[in-house]
């Protein structure tokens, strides 16, 4: 399997006149199109015309005057923070509760403050999250995210996803599902939660580091909600770009039946570009997303119906050259070199319903999904594979080359819940959670010549494919948990969960051309049984005050390997072990609230990616270790002066050098080590922290606004773990004939500061924003290009973070 990551081939540049090169073979049924092309453009999408259609009616009727003309005004920025301060529910133990009563670390965004700082994606504020790391690789969708120090090092997440009571995402191997995570683009959502620290017990698999939820908004039973919105932004040195989004709250039946349609599409502008063809802001991209939601409020029986789209398009990556010595960018500040485009597209519909009965002496809760995700991901690989042209094949001149990687998941969910009423002594839930996971991935890898035209005759025929796969695949798993909370006497309390779980995986490699991965079907299967619990005991000090600790563990689920000369079979799941103490207390009137926290966690069995010769799979490759502190704080300095302060120190380790790869060769063995004892988790910095600040106002015209701050800082990072490959002696690993080692590249912290302001009256509000205002310079990921034939490295792609941005929003809300 070619690895999607650290493209590695020494060539010139030139090619600025450029032929597309042939696409791949389609697969039967399924109808020839150009990868990156939609099949169904956002403007044919059919929950994408009904909204449209629905709002365009909404928009033209007539409007029901209101008895209070400010009824339906948004609520001011000063009411929105009273309630963030003292009265924010979560859905972290899948009931309904106050943050301040959860024994658990968690982080809200509400949409307000997504709406103030101008986010369109992760990036935009995950800094403001303790512990909390989000890796772009050049565009929305393409990010891993990490928490307290738990970053994959394999493809699978260490971060589950959810949207409202549903998982989205592969639990596989198979589906890249660490460097795809969803990337919803946060329009029509009531609230972002991150759980930090594992949730194995109530959200299964691939949750041994966290949990990251979209909370939807719910329609409107008791009046009607219409909103309009546009937005212009423009990235300094690069494009302009806008955004438009629709927004309906319908009640079918008063108190009873809701609907809520939305829409939005949002046009991202490009800031980098490519010296090798002069193209300019190459790295602009297109996301829209749509929404239906139903929800019937009845006596006993409540239904909640949603369908969710969303699609993001990119037209390339954002990445800089680096000379891979000094590190310093090699054409410019904001200019890359590759050889062939590197557009990526995915394409989720999500279909959820809930159903819930009220039983009198307890709840039953039905929660099924289906979704289906489209990926295409294309990477220019002219450094790694391109000098097969002239090193190996004879030809006067190096090549240029890609790899193209597509994934097609198709999931079903389905949990059912029992729990009792809250409020007793003895809370208790039990459930059964089930999902099945077709999945299929596919990877060609293509030689042209340098601009782009194919090889030469008989070339092209016989060494245009360089591979051309198939991997279909199945994860299928059935679990069962209980979870428990006791309240001994008016002070203390502790819940405890279980969970047991059993997973199912078939998958298949089938390799039909090329000269990379030998050509054949190569099938595989595990299965593997897993247990996780947790335990927390937490003691109410005084009625603002909790004392808690948490132990829990979490897994993520191996499944069968690639079939590739040295790597094993199968890999076994790895499971980590928490354990946490921490502090919620609000003070002075409840105008301080501080949360403060210290972890240790031990992670078994890591998955870990091991390639040679640009080909890889995957091995269990031994423990690791991290441990910190993380602190929340917000004061309410004034009634119109808000300050926060959240930080995170963390120390994530290697303890052991991992397990070695050996790949026998004709004469001599190949021996890998893709980790050290001692070496830093990638992408984890040691500290990272944000300062906030908030003033709102309102006049006595009926006016009200809100200026506000953000001041944040990433430490230094590493983008890898040490590699050391050595060459032994047949089946004697001892005796050592050559040995090179590859330290990880080390990545330079950096600060950004970002304004907003907003001002309103009634229906109508107009914002604005500055990201990045001093225009700082700072990479959010690096890759190495290495040359596959000669082990040359050649530069560096990183990946910066936004450059100084201005925007500006209007909504009308009628």
């Amino acid at each position: 399997m070619i690895p999607d990551q650290d493209v590695r081939c020494a060539c010139p540049d030139g090619g600025a006149d450029r032929t597309d090169p042939p696409m791949p073979p389609t697969r039967p049924g399924r109808p020839e199109m150009n990868a990156f092309q939609s099949a169904r453009p956002w403007y044919r999408s059919p929950l994408s015309l009904a909204i449209a259609s629905t709002l365009a009616l909404a928009a033209a009727a007539p409007v029901v005057a209101q008895d209070s003309p400010g009824a339906d005004a948004p609520p001011s920025a000063a009411q929105a923070d009273a309630a963030m301060l003292d009265t924010v529910v979560v859905t972290a133990n899948k009931r309904v509760e106050n943050i301040r009563e959860v024994g658990a670390s968690i982080s809200v965004i509400g949409e307000r403050q997504l709406e103030n700082m101008g986010s369109s994606s992760l990036t935009d504020y995950a800094a403001l999250i303790p512990g909390m790391q989000v890796q772009s690789s050049g565009t929305p969708g393409l990010t891993s995210v990490s928490l307290r120090g738990i970053s994959a090092l394999s493809p699978s997440a260490t971060v589950a996803t959810y949207i409202d009571e549903v998982p989205v995402g592969s639990s596989g191997i198979y589906q890249g599902a660490n460097g795809l995570m969803l990337d919803l683009l946060p329009y029509d959502i009531s609230r972002v939660e991150v759980l930090r620290g594992p949730q194995g017990t109530l959200y299964g698999a691939g949750a041994v580091g966290g949990l990251l939820k979209y909370v939807t908004r719910a329609p409107e039973l008791a009046g009607d909600e219409f909103r309009i919105g546009l937005g212009l932004r423009s990235v300094q040195d690069g494009d302009s770009g806008w955004n438009v989004r629709f927004g309906a709250s319908l009640p079918l039946q008063e108190d009873r039946l809701g609907l809520r349609l939305s829409f939005a599409r949002n046009e991202l502008p490009g800031y980098t570009d490519n010296v090798v063809d002069g193209r300019q802001d190459i790295n602009g991209a297109e996301q829209t997303g749509a929404r239906a939601a139903l929800w019937w409020d009845g006596d006993a029986f409540d239904l909640n119906l949603s369908l969710l789209q969303q699609r993001i398009h990119a037209s390339d990556r954002a990445t800089v050259a680096l000379d891979p010595e000094s590190g310093a960018p090699l054409f410019g500040e904001f200019t890359g070199r590759t050889w062939q485009r590197q557009p990526f597209s995915k394409d989720l519909t999500l279909a959820s319903l809930g159903l819930e009965w009220d039983l009198g002496w307890g709840d039953f809760v039905s929660a099924t999904g289906w979704s289906e995700t489209r990926t295409v991901d294309q990477v220019d690989s002219t450094i790694q594979f391109g000098e097969i042209s002239n090193l190996m094949l004879g030809l006067p001149d190096p090549g240029s080359s890609f790899v193209r990687y597509g994934y097609d998941l198709d999931k079903v969910t389905q949990e059912f819940r029992l729990t009792s009423k809250s409020g007793g002594r003895f809370e208790w839930m039990v459930g059964v959670f089930y999902t099945k996971e077709d999945a299929l991935q596919s990877q060609f890898a293509w030689l042209g010549q340098l601009d782009g035209a194919p090889l030469p005759a008989p070339f092209d025929g016989m060494f245009g494919t360089l591979a051309l796969l198939e991997m279909p695949s199945t994860y299928e798993e059935l679990a069962l948990f209980a979870n428990g909370s006791w309240r001994i006497g008016e002070r203390f309390k502790l819940d405890a969960g279980i969970r047991q779980a059993r997973n199912d995986q078939w998958f298949s490699q089938n390799t039909t051309a090329g000269i990379l991965v030998p050509i054949g079907e190569a099938p595989g299967e595990s299965s593997e049984d897993v247990f996780t619990w947790s335990l927390s005991p937490q003691f109410q000090l005084s009625q603002d005050v909790m004392l808690y600790a948490r132990a829990a563990s979490g897994y993520q689920p191996g499944g069968p390997n690639v079939a590739v000369p040295g790597m094993p079979p199968s890999v076994d799941s790895s499971m980590l072990d928490s354990y946490e103490i921490g502090l919620k207390s609000q003070f002075a009137d409840r105008r301080v609230t501080l949360d403060v926290s210290a972890f240790r966690i031990e992670w078994d069995d890591i998955q870990v990616g091991a390639s040679f010769n640009g080909i890889g799979g995957l091995v269990n490759g031994g423990e690791a270790s991290s441990e910190g502190l993380e602190l929340s704080s917000r004061f309410r300095a004034t009634d119109n002066l808000v300050l926060g302060l959240n930080g995170a120190y963390t120390k994530a380790r290697i303890k052991n050098d991992f397990e070695s790869t050996v790949i026998p060769q004709e004469g001599y063995d190949v021996v890998l080590n893709t980790g050290l004892a001692g070496d830093r988790m990638p992408y984890v910095p040691e500290w990272s922290w944000s300062a906030t600040a908030e003033y709102v106002f309102t006049t006595g015209a009926g006016f009200n606004g809100q200026v506000g701050a953000a001041l944040r800082w990433t430490g230094d990072r590493v983008n890898n773990t040490t590699e050391r490959q050595r060459v032994t002696a047949p089946g004697d690993p001892s005796t050592v004939l050559q040995e090179v080692v590859t330290p990880p590249v080390e990545i330079d912290g950096y600060r950004a500061l970002d304004l907003y302001a907003g001002f309103g009256r009634g229906r109508w509000e107009l914002r604005a924003y500055v990201n990045n205002v001093t225009g700082e310079d700072g990479w959010s990921s690096i890759s190495s290009a290495d040359n596959e034939l000669t082990g040359a490295r050649v530069q560096l792609a990183a990946v910066p973070i936004q450059p100084r941005t201005f925007g500006l929003e209007f909504d009308y809300r009628f």
